[in-house]
């Protein structure tokens, strides 16, 4: 089902809450189902190449299930929410949170730059990507990590069984 289906069905409240009902067992139960981690590659041509011989002409997209790609966005919601009010997020972290933008980055780039410079320093900045992160971390840790933050195991028991 598409997300023009999803949005038609959330008009409805007693479907909506059967939704929710979904992601509170998930949680409750400590179990994301296999249904949900099913993924399909599609590979689309990259416009204007001289030519289809490479791979790397291509362009390959996962897609997965699209009600469980909603489950994940509630339960990240959820997460930054509890996460962010008991203040185990560092002030500086900026991308990915809600009510953070680029404007904030900005601002406290530029406070950062002339602190330096009312003591007579110079600046430097330094910017790496860290989009691949995520798969080559540490389950284990991210598990305890979420265990040190104060959330409840069955959230933590939700999240190691998410990562398999």
């Amino acid at each position: 089902m598409s997300w023009c289906h999803w949005k038609l069905i959330f008009t409805n409240n007693d479907c909506l809450s059967k939704i929710i009902n979904i992601a509170d067992a998930c949680i409750n139960l400590g179990h994301w189902s296999e249904y949900f981690k099913i993924s399909t590659t599609v590979v689309i041509p990259k416009p204007n190449k001289q030519s289809y011989d490479n791979p790397k002409a291509f362009h390959p997209i996962v897609l997965l299930n699209t009600l469980g790609k909603l489950i994940e966005k509630a339960i990240a919601e959820r997460l930054q929410f509890t996460i962010a009010a008991n203040d185990f997020i560092h002030p500086c972290q900026l991308d990915g949170l809600k009510f953070k933008s680029t404007a904030d980055a900005g601002i406290a780039l530029t406070h950062i730059v002339q602190s330096g410079w009312v003591k007579g320093k110079s600046t430097n900045t330094l910017a790496f990507d860290i989009s691949q992160f995520f798969p080559s971390l540490n389950h284990c840790l991210l598990v305890f990590i979420l265990e040190k933050a104060g959330l409840d195991p069955k959230v933590t028991n939700f999240f190691a069984n998410y990562l398999v």
